[in-house]
């Protein structure tokens, strides 16, 4: 009896970039890291593309690429995501895809996703078509080739989104076991009932839908699923291998396929080391031959569907009641929250569907004279949004546009495409999902439909946002002081829109505290200077000038007058205004800076408002990544003056200190703040320094020791790390660097001895991969060569301490 086995997991964050800068800014709730996304792909995306397999003394024997033997999905906009900010695990992911190919008979592990996980039964049949093409679309561009199968956002499915994606030559998808309703042979016409999660599911099963077309559908193992999900079983490999391999049946004639599927961040982010418990499951499976592993694509080849199959239509794998989860106060929810209701839900979507329908007819008047068939344009705008370079959309509007459209045709063009975009991405299933309306991602998905608002006011010069917020104000917050939707799109949408001239203003400021090259990109935005001053006087400074602010999503732009003034700590103003091509005039400026450079602080503002207009802007205004680096550089010496004081104070308790430790006696609280200021202060700055100091480090690990000082773990892990990555990286660029190779081992000896663990994942990619192409040759020469004697010494004791085995 053959035995298959067939993993999937479904990758996917939702959108997180803020809709008008089209970039994620910094998440504290992801501290130490930058953000979600990032947190995550370190925790689980990364570790999966390099996974670890042990022996029994817990070192590592094999680096493993777990993509490259499962069924996989990435969410388009994470793909998109990582490609910029993670490009190593990008690389890995598609890598993994092609060598899926060659493991299971031509066919790639990687499926396709519905664009922006939309829930398709949710959604009408014009955003289901264009979620389904552009998730292909993507895909194509990414993995360079057609999918075979797409997976469905919460699986959540109905007969129109299967007869779509048959359309588009999908082959299969992957649903719940609860959502298959009945199934027969295909040679038979009596059905069996096999509802309640009975359908075995252990083959595939065909759906014949009205228009005479046919899918596949896969109904995952469901109590296997859930024990991975939520059961503990990848605490060991060996308990995952055991379960997979438990769900065969004796009694089962066919070619079995044992398949789960489950969220991907269950291998690694869920649960810590999941990545490695996938690893060892996959090598045991398949080195002692217990199954064959594949994937839906080989097994369908060689085992054609013999039964039939009828779903449940409006069903979903997170939601027992269907897909009430994303419309309604179902009861789902994450459990958190217990007086908490979610009656927000159903207005919130009555009030998105509202503005989409609204916005509709505007879409397809005013593109009637601009692009051939509008529906079908926003189909293919899928091509601009992965490329938006000039060639790229020249060739788009060559296939697109009924004539040669001017500049500002092309602008407008593009502002109604993103009003469509945006009206897609405000679908996104994660603003329904969890407990409460002033979550973030339910204020994101509202952020999107204010960007769609602020392009339709543009354009159209329509006054919907009240009806809008009228509608949004009838969905309830759990949290008194949000109140509604409306209060919420106040507090926390407004203050976020951008537009040029509120870039124009963050240059400006900006421009204060950094050098800006004559061109230079802020986010989606290209700022090109034309005329600058600045002049300093102590921490006082003051800018004029002119720049040129393009959007790169719609190519809009403004040329914009600036003045701005900063008063020393955290006051900063600002006057931004279109301007001519002549203005500020240069007696303007020579005015102003030769006011401030009297020391006339005041008159000098006076004349910034009589020339560019009252102060709008503050530091408030400054997106949020550079308002926190410049706050951080307006803080330095505030700290500077505080940490002078802790050291002080440290240092002359020091001795106490240690005296009351080595008593068991509580410390003042004065002094221990100050002992763990000045000691975490100084342990981050000598790993961040550019000399590595490493005895300076062991001293300062002896004093928090011996005075019973708490280290700030997140914080100096991830500097340790860092440190610790640059090291094996430069190494690794010059691998016959003996003294890189020392200073590495010292480092990684030192690290050992930290009261905190250190994720050192990459720097053992880093030496598995010198072991495999670099040591081998030093080994050869070390038969005649002292010297590769010496360097494989330290490398085979730098693996050591690794945990990595050396043969």
């Amino acid at each position: 009896m053959e035995r298959y086995i067939c993993i999937h997991g479904h990758f996917y964050q939702p959108p997180r970039e803020n809709p008008w800068l089209e970039m994620v800014e910094l998440q504290d709730s992801a501290h130490p890291y930058h953000d979600w996304n990032e947190r995550i792909t370190a925790e689980c995306y990364a570790t999966n593309s390099a996974s670890r397999i042990l022996d029994e003394h817990h070192r590592i024997t094999q680096v493993v690429n777990n993509y490259s033997r499962i069924s996989f999905n990435f969410g388009p906009t994470l793909l998109a995501w990582m490609e910029k900010h993670a490009p190593d695990v990008y690389r890995g992911i598609l890598e993994a895809d092609k060598q899926s190919q060659s493991t299971f008979s031509g066919h790639g592990s990687a499926l396709a996703q519905a664009y922006n996980h939309v829930i398709l039964p949710l959604a009408n049949r014009r955003d289901k078509v264009t979620q389904i093409v552009w998730g292909i679309r993507d895909f194509e561009h990414r993995f360079h080739r057609a999918p075979e199968g797409m997976w469905l956002p919460e699986t959540a499915v109905d007969i129109e989104t299967l007869e779509i994606l048959a359309e588009h030559d999908i082959k299969f998808t992957i649903l719940a076991p609860r959502q298959a309703g009945k199934v027969r042979r295909i040679d038979e016409e009596e059905w069996t009932d096999v509802s309640g999660e009975r359908i075995d599911p252990t083959r595939p099963y065909v759906h014949l839908l009205p228009s005479g077309r046919k899918i596949v559908l896969f109904f995952y193992d469901g109590p296997v699923s859930r024990a991975v999900a939520f059961d503990g079983v990848l605490n060991r490999g060996e308990d995952f291998a055991k379960r997979l391999l438990g769900a065969f049946s004796e009694e089962r004639a066919w070619p079995q396929i044992v398949h789960i599927a489950t969220d991907g961040e269950s291998y690694g982010h869920h649960h810590r080391h999941g990545d490695m418990a996938l690893a060892f499951a996959l090598h045991t499976i398949e080195s002692q031959q217990l199954a064959r592993l594949t994937n839906y694509g080989e097994y369908l080849e060689k085992h054609p569907v013999t039964y039939e199959v009828e779903v449940f239509e409006n069903s979903s794998w997170s939601c027992i009641h269907g897909i009430e989860r994303w419309r309604s106060d179902c009861g789902c929810n994450s459990g958190g929250h217990p007086g908490w209701n979610q009656g927000w839900r159903a207005p919130l979507r009555e009030a998105l569907d509202w503005l989409r329908d609204t916005l509709a007819p505007n879409f397809e008047e005013k593109t009637g004279g601009l692009l051939k068939d509008s529906w079908q344009a926003r189909d293919e705008y899928i091509r601009v949004v992965l490329d938006r370079s000039a060639g790229n959309m020249e060739s788009f509007f060559n296939d697109r546009a009924t004539h040669a459209l001017s500049r500002d045709e092309r602008v407008t063009a593009l502002k109604l495409l993103e009003i469509q975009r945006n009206l897609m991405l405000m679908y996104t299933s994660c603003g329904w999902f969890f407990d409460e309306l002033s979550g973030i991602e339910t204020v994101q998905v509202i952020q999107y439909a204010g960007r769609a608002l602020q392009l339709s006011r543009e354009l159209f010069g329509n006054a919907v946002e009240a009806r809008f917020t009228e509608l949004l104000e009838r969905a309830k917050s759990n949290v008194r002081q949000h109140r509604d939707g409306k209060r919420i799109f106040e507090k926390f949408v407004k203050p976020a829109a951008v537009d040029l001239t509120k870039v124009g203003a963050h240059y400006a400021m900006s421009s204060l505290f950094e050098d800006y090259m004559e061109k230079a990109g802020i986010s989606c935005f290209t700022a090109d200077q034309e005329t600058y001053e600045r002049a300093d006087a102590g921490k006082l400074k003051v800018a004029v000038g002119r720049v040129k602010v393009t959007s790169e999503v719609t190519g809009e732009e403004k040329r914009l007058c600036f003045g701005v003034l900063h008063w020393g700590d955290h006051n900063l103003s600002g006057s931004v205004k279109e301007c001519s091509d002549k203005e500020p005039e240069e007696t303007a400026v020579k005015e102003i800076v030769q006011m401030f450079g009297h020391a006339a602080f005041p008159e000098t503002h006076q004349l910034l408002e009589k020339h560019f207009g009252p102060s709008m802007f503050s530091l408030r205004s400054l997106f949020r990544d550079e308002q926190r680096k410049i706050l951080d550089i307006i803080l330095e010496s505030t700290l500077s003056d505080a940490a002078s004081v802790y050291r002080q104070i440290y240092e002359n308790n020091a001795p106490l200190l240690r005296f009351l430790t080595d008593l068991n006696i509580p410390a003042p609280g004065t002094i221990t703040t100050a002992a763990e200021h000045v000691l975490n202060a100084s342990m981050r700055k000598a790993f961040e320094d550019e000399e590595l100091r490493l005895e300076t480090i062991g001293m300062i690990l002896n004093s928090a020791e011996l005075e019973g000082v708490s280290l700030d773990a997140a914080g100096l892990e991830m500097a340790a790390r860092r440190r610790t990555e640059r090291m094996a990286e430069a190494f690794a660029t010059q691998p016959e660097s003996f003294s890189f190779l020392q200073e590495l081992d010292a480092l990684v000896s030192l690290i050992q001895t930290l009261p905190f663990e250190v994720n050192i994942r990459k720097v053992q990619d880093i030496y598995y991969r010198l072991l495999q192409n670099v040591y081998p040759g030093f080994q050869q020469r070390a038969e005649k060569d002292q010297e590769a004697q010496i360097w494989v010494k330290v490398f085979r004791s730098l693996g050591e301490k690794l945990m990595v085995r050396v043969e």
